[in-house]
C-alpha cells in the first residue's frame, strides 16, 4: 500500500502553465499555493506535506495523456487529502477537472476547501453560524465536478486564515485513512 502522507493542492491557473515563468506569480490561487509552501519553510510545525513534490515538474508542452495526467495521478496517489483553492476566478479547466475527479471518485481523498478571498470563519457562514451562505454556494458552480462529487467525501470549507488552515491539516479524519463521514463540514462560529 502506497504511503499515503502528502496534502495535493488543486487550484486554477490558466493553461497552458509553466511554473517556472513569472507569469505564473500572476495567479493569485499559485500565491495562495505559495504561501502555504513559504509558510512549511518558515515553520517547520506547519502541517503542509506538499504532494507535488512527490513527482518532478511538468512544463508548457507535455502531452496530456502521456505526461500531464498520468503525474496528477501519482501526485495524487500518495495524499491523504486535497486542499482546493476555489473562488471567484475558479475555471473549470481540464486540469482542475481531472484533479477533483479523480482525487475524488478514485482515490476517495477528503477535501478542505480554501476560499481564499475570505479571512475570517464567519464570512462563509449565514447570520446562524451554522451552515454556508449563498455567496459560498455559487462558487461551486464555477467547478461543477467538485460540486456534483462532494457528496462522496468529507468536505470541510474554510478561510484563507494561516491558523484555521492548522487546524485543518491537523484533524485526522480529513485524510483518507481516517476519514469521517462523506458530508459539509465547517468550523462554526458560535
Amino acid at each position: 500500500m502506497t504511503n499515503r502522507t502528502k496534502n495535493y493542492t488543486a487550484f486554477y491557473v490558466t493553461e497552458p502553465f509553466d511554473e517556472s515563468n513569472l507569469g505564473a506569480n500572476k495567479q493569485k490561487d499559485f500565491c495562495y499555493y505559495n504561501l502555504l509552501k513559504a509558510w512549511k519553510a518558515k515553520d517547520s510545525t506547519f502541517p503542509f506535506v506538499n504532494a507535488h513534490d512527490a513527482t518532478y515538474s511538468v512544463r508548457d508542452g507535455s502531452d496530456w495523456e502521456k505526461t500531464l495526467k498520468p503525474r496528477l495521478h501519482a501526485r495524487l496517489a500518495v495524499s491523504k487529502n486535497i486542499i482546493l483553492f476555489l473562488s471567484e476566478r475558479t475555471i473549470n479547466s481540464r486540469a482542475l477537472r481531472e484533479e477533483i475527479e479523480y482525487g475524488i471518485s478514485t482515490k476517495g481523498l477528503p477535501v478542505i476547501v480554501i476560499y481564499p478571498d475570505y479571512s475570517e470563519k464567519s464570512e462563509l457562514l449565514n447570520a446562524d453560524g451554522k451552515s454556508l451562505n449563498d455567496e459560498i454556494k455559487k462558487l461551486w458552480d464555477n467547478l461543477p465536478v467538485f460540486r456534483d462529487l462532494m457528496k462522496d467525501v468529507p468536505t470541510l470549507h474554510i478561510p484563507m486564515n494561516k491558523e484555521v488552515i492548522r487546524n485543518a491539516l491537523n484533524d485526522r479524519e480529513l485524510t483518507v485513512q481516517y476519514k469521517c463521514k462523506p458530508d459539509i463540514y465547517i468550523y462554526p462560529t458560535k
